[in-house]
Parts: C-alpha cells; structure tokens; sequence
C-alpha cells in the first residue's frame, strides 16, 4: 500500500501513515459542515487504509486520531484542499488561536483528474537554453484586480515578447495566508503573501483560483501550466519542503504534528522544534516516511501537473540529520536524483539554510543548479565601486572557483542579480538602507548588507541626471546578468522598473508594495527594450549561453589603455570572446572614459548602457567607453 487516496472504478482507497493507536476518516457532506456525515474507523497501523464505495469527485474528508481525538486533520497527500473563506478573511479565527474542527477547518477534496491535456507541447527546454523569470503569481497581476491562475495567462504575450523560457513561480502549494492572525502579534493586519508556509504538499493554492468552487484550483493551475508550455515556456516551482505551515511545537495542529510527530519533525530532548528554516519547525526529511511524501509529492507535480522544474528553499536543510549534522549523501537527496519520474525535471537549490549552513557550489547534488549568491553580491559590488574586476570576470566567465570540481559546469549556476528576497533592480539603485518599517518589525526584518547604491539621495527623485544614471546602473547589472555563462534568472518586473518602495523583505504585503505596477511598462520602456535585446543577444551567441567553462584558447581578458589587465586594483575590463562570432564585452566603472584596443577585425557596436557611447568607425583601433558604462562589440 501506498499513502494516499487511491481511485478506482468502484470504490476510493484512503491509505494515511499514522503513528496513533486508532484511526478514522471523516466524511462530509458539504464543504461548509460543521461535523461529518460519517466516521469510518480504519484498520491496520502504522500505515492506516479503509475502502469507501461511491465517492465522487468533489467529495470531501478528513482524519482524526486517539492521540489528539479533538482535532481533525488534513491528508498529507490530498490533491485539492477546500478552506471555506475568500483571500485574506479571518472569518471563524477570532475565536481562538486555533482551529480544531467545525466549518471554518480546512477540509480534503476527492479530486477531479479528468483534464484535457491534447494539443500541448512541452518544451523541454535546455539548461543552457533557459531564461528563468521568477514571479509571485498572486502579485503578477492583483494590481489589475486579477491575481489567479488564469489572470497570468492573460500575460504570457509579455513573457514571450521578453523572451522568458521558464517561469519560476513563489509557492503554489495550498498555504494559510493568515497564519500571522493566529499567532496574534504585531503583523495581526498583515498577510503571509509569499507562502512559504506549506499545509498541503499535493494541493494547489486553492485561493488563487478564479471559481471558488472547491477543487477549482486543480484543474485552473494546469490550465496555466498548459497555456504556458504552449507559448513555449515552461513552470518551474519553488517548493518548500524545509518547514511546514504547523510552526513551533504548540502551534496550529493541521495534520503531521496530529498524525505522526516524531516522521515529520526533528524534534530536541526537551520536546522542542529544531528550526533550521527560522520558521518555527524543521522537517524531517530524511526520515522514510518524510522523505517518501517528498519524492511523492515532486512526482506528483511532475507527471500529473506537467511541472517541469523545481526550485528547493532552504535546501541546505534537506541535507541535515536529526542532530543537524550535515550530510555527506543525504538520502533524500539521493532518492529524488534517482526517482525515474523526474528524470528529466530542473532541479535547482537554495543553497543554505538558518542555522548557517552555505553550500554554494558544493551541494551534495550531482543534477541540481544553485541559486548563485556570490554572483549577485560580486555583481552588485562591482557596479557600486566596492570591488575591482577580478570577482566579477570569475562571474562572467561561469564561476569555475565554485562549479568546476568534480567535472561540473556553468549550468550549475543559475545567475541572479535580484530575487523576491531583497531590493528589486529598481531600488537597488535608489536605496542604501532597507525601508521595511509596514512589516510590523521595526525594520528589524530583512538583510542589512544589500550592496547598493542610491547616488547621493534616499529616494526616487525627478533629477534628470540622477534618474539617467540609476536607468544606466540597472543597465549595467542586467548586462553581467545575460551576458556571463551560467543560467540567468530575472526578477518579475525588474524589466520595466518595478519598486517596492524601499522595502526588502516584503513577504507580508499584499498590496501595492508588492503588486506588479503594469503602468510602469510604458513609463519604463526603455528598460523593457535594452532588457528585450540583451536576452535576445544572449539566445543569438552560443558562446554566452555554453555549458563549459571558457578556456585560454576561447577568452582573452583585455585591460583599458592597452595595458594589462590588474586584477586588483582595475575597475574597467574587457572580455574578448572567441569562436565562430567574435564578441567584446567592455565594462568600465571608473569615473572617466576610458579606451580599449581593438583586436583585429570590423567591428560594430551591438549595445551600450550609455546612450553617448560613440560606435567605433571603419579603420579604428580603439574605442572609447564612457564612464561607469559597459557596451557589447561584435565582428
């Protein structure tokens, strides 16, 4: 037997992993009552099963145990998970800090798997072929009074005029966005928007779809899914697998805390949570039976939601044992490497975790990527005139320091200058100080160390000098973006200017602060288009894009004013790219223009950062690179 609910023609098997003495699944008759219809003990133990004639899709069920027989529980593997309220209510949670049974507890869902998948067409796009854009999907759209899996759909033209190959969605596993309400604390007001809070790891977000017809959002989510693989872009989902929505150990009770502590959570001598995650708890993941629900829920979103990739926060977790030690193989790991079924899925990590752990570039995966943190921070040091060219020529040229051991490759790096945790691109460059006092913190949230710059002023301004070097400063680190190998990752609206005010950490704001500003797409067109052809460059130079590392034979490094390049000091380089076509990325940042030699050949101006850089002329030997700027040649 397997966990899970199990269809068949006649009956539905309901198989649950418990560690209790006595078992029994609840049945309802709607998805607003107060008690079931029927309770059903069942038989067996550790692994729980009864049999059940005549359900039908839409049919809805919980479970409940002797261990805490006055609270229901959810299924670990339901598929669709029905919560009677809208987005954002707290209707039924004023009563108390926690629900235990009635009509405002979430309840499971028989789904319905019967979906139309004829006439979609997987992309299976390459590694070195990807272009991640990383968005929330409520915040994609809420802005136009959307924010469901259907409203995205009505943005995929603007993906594919980018020319974005994957989207890489924030959580879309069914989340409690009120959980702040309950603990009763200073964000009482505010939402958990981002979701990285996990009740259910089979079910999507059921209030992100548009019908509020329980088990809507399974049939919506793949309407996206397949919108998407048609327009030739596919899903990758970030999945949270280090903690779960039950926080600390006297907190809500939804279902693995009730069902079986001790699988799902490394729990200290004293009874206590650890919590690596700095959310209250730490799965357990390689226990058996956690690790299977891992391996069967990515399963799951691999072959019955055609997801094609996965991005794992906090993944440095997923490495640990009970005493925290990290592993050398751990088993989890191992066991989703080897799993048949996601063969041919992206697998890319968060590499580190609360409790200190950094392993970027060495995390014991032999098929994941990692987000690559050194990238931004050496990126964004370059550009702000804290480091020389040294740390951001290794970036450019695919960080072999980090991925070249043990026969690994650029593709291992999945490059990033901003992400939804921090400053977007717009206020990385407006911004020195984090501005997250609407959290309800104090502004004590959110990383201190950002390396940005704000160019003399804490705040947008209307300066025309000022505006036109913090557009060229976003057109500086979008250059190191697409042009360095590894796989880009892009930021949703970072194309257009898309701020947040200040705030760097804005994971309880659903509102303006973190909802997509469509108007800025015109006001900011300039951005959109130099982003437009950067993208467009990379996918038309296989060089930039390859899944091997530069050699001496491919790159040469070229220092300004024909002398050689100082790795310590210089803060201008150019990178002369060898093959079938030649490129010449020149960056400077120092306070002058600056020339640099020409090689041998006819070469032409492809882009510039600076709209006064002058295009080299037949016959000339050098070019001049105005200051803190980077242009692109070509011959």
């Amino acid at each position: 037997m397997k966990p899970g609910l199990h269809i068949r023609k006649e009956d539905a098997e309901f198989v649950v992993h418990s560690s209790a003495n006595r078992l029994w699944l609840l049945l309802f008759d709607s998805a607003d009552a107060e008690m079931p219809s029927r309770e059903i003990e069942m038989s067996g133990g550790p692994l729980w099963h009864t049999t059940v004639a005549g359900l039908k899709p839409g049919a809805l069920y919980l479970y409940r145990t002797d261990a805490v027989p006055e609270q229901w529980l959810l299924d670990p593997y339901a598929r669709a998970v029905h919560v009677p309220r809208a987005w954002g209510d707290s209707t039924g949670m004023d009563a108390g800090r926690h629900i235990h049974t009635g009509k405002h507890f979430p309840k499971c869902i028989v789904p319905d798997d019967l979906f139309d998948w004829r006439g979609e067409k997987r992309p299976h796009t390459p590694l070195e072929k990807t272009v991640i854009y990383e968005a929330h999907l409520r915040g994609f759209t809420r802005g136009e009074g959307g924010g469901t899996y259907l409203d995205f759909i009505k943005k995929i033209p603007h993906l594919q005029s980018l020319g974005i190959t994957a989207v890489e969605f924030l959580p879309l596993f069914e989340f409690n966005e009120m959980e702040f309400f309950l603990e009763g604390h200073g964000r009482k007001n505010l939402l958990n928007l981002w979701g990285y809070s996990t009740l259910a790891f089979f079910a999507p977000m059921s209030r992100y779809a548009a019908s509020r017809e329980p088990g809507a959002a399974v049939a919506e989510f793949k309407t996206l899914v397949k919108a998407l693989h048609n327009a030739g872009i596919e899903v990758i989902l970030d999945v949270v697998y280090n903690h779960t929505a039950e926080g600390p150990f006297n907190g809500q009770i939804y279902s693995f805390r009730g069902l079986d502590e001790a699988a799902y959570y490394i729990i200290h001598h004293d009874g206590s949570y650890a919590n690596w995650s700095g959310c209250g708890n730490t799965f357990n993941c390689n226990h058996p039976v956690a690790q299977q629900l891992i391996v069967d829920s990515l399963k799951y979103w691999a072959q019955e939601m055609h997801v094609d990739g996965f991005r794992f926060d906090l993944a440095t977790v997923l490495c640990r044992g009970e005493d925290g030690e990290l592993l050398e193989k751990p088993p989890v790991i191992a066991a989703i490497e080897t799993e048949p079924a996601l063969k041919k899925v992206k697998l890319i990590a968060e590499a580190w975790d609360a409790l200190g752990g950094y392993q970027v570039g060495s995390f014991p995966g032999k098929r994941f990527s990692d987000w690559n943190g050194r990238f931004r921070d050496d990126a964004r040091r370059f550009w702000n005139g804290e480091d020389p060219v040294g740390p951001l020529a290794t970036r450019l040229a695919g960080s072999a320091d980090l991925y070249q051991h043990n026969g690994g490759s650029p593709l291992k790096s999945i490059n990033f200058i901003t992400s939804h945790d921090g400053f977007t691109l717009a206020d990385l460059v407006t911004y020195e100080r984090k501005h997250n006092e609407a959290n309800g913190e104090q502004n004590r949230d959110g990383d201190n160390h950002n390396f940005s710059t704000n160019f003399g002023y804490e705040e947008p301004v209307a300066d025309p000098v000022i505006c036109a070097r913090r557009l060229k400063q976003q057109k500086n680190l979008l250059t190191t973006l697409f042009l360095s190998r590894g796989v880009p990752m892009l930021t949703a609206g970072d194309e257009f200017g898309r701020t947040q005010s200040g705030n760097n950490n804005a994971y309880c704001q659903d509102n303006e602060i973190s909802w997509i500003d469509w108007a800025l797409l015109e006001k900011n067109s300039e951005l959109f288009d130099f982003t437009k052809k950067l993208i467009a460059l990379r996918k038309t130079h296989p060089a930039l894009c390859s899944g091997k590392f530069y050699t001496g034979k491919d790159v040469e490094w070229i220092g300004p004013e024909s002398l050689a390049v100082n790795w310590q000091n210089d803060r201008a380089l150019g990178m002369y790219i060898k093959g079938k076509d030649l490129l010449l990325l020149l960056f400077n940042n120092e306070a002058v223009d600056l020339s640099f030699e020409l090689p041998a050949g006819k070469w032409e101006q492809v882009l510039s950062t600076d709209p006064a850089a002058i295009p080299p002329a037949a016959g000339d030997f050098a070019v001049l690179v105005p200051a803190h700027s980077a242009c692109v040649l070509g011959a």
